[in-house]
């Protein structure tokens, strides 16, 4: 893992995002190259998560090309990375790890 999503997972995992995981999705059929997924504790958890890496990653000069958010879902696209930090019950509902493990199969 590269030293940009190493920094990434740590932020998460230091103010207790939960179940963080990556997905390399290089050389696959997806437009882009990585996909952190990360559990949040409900919705504050979630904005406070997205003010917190927008604050440590603006210091490494990271871009958020578009932030989509709701009080269940938020997505960061950083062009070549989506960050998605979701509530347990959105994560289970829409299972976004089986929808990329596919894209890898047919990829």
């Amino acid at each position: 893992m590269d030293q940009r999503i190493e920094n990434i997972v740590k932020l998460l995992d230091e103010k207790k995002a939960e179940n963080i995981q990556v997905i390399d999705m290089k050389n696959k059929e997806y437009f882009v190259d990585t996909v952190i997924i990360a559990t949040t504790m409900g919705s504050k958890h979630g904005f406070a998560l997205l003010d917190y890496l927008k604050a440590k990653l603006k210091e490494t000069k990271e871009s958020f090309l578009n932030i989509e958010q709701s009080d269940e879902w938020i997505v960061m696209d950083l062009g070549d990375m989506l960050i998605h930090l979701m509530s347990a019950e959105y994560r289970t509902r829409y299972n976004l790890e089986e929808f990329l493990s596919q894209r890898e199969v047919e990829g």
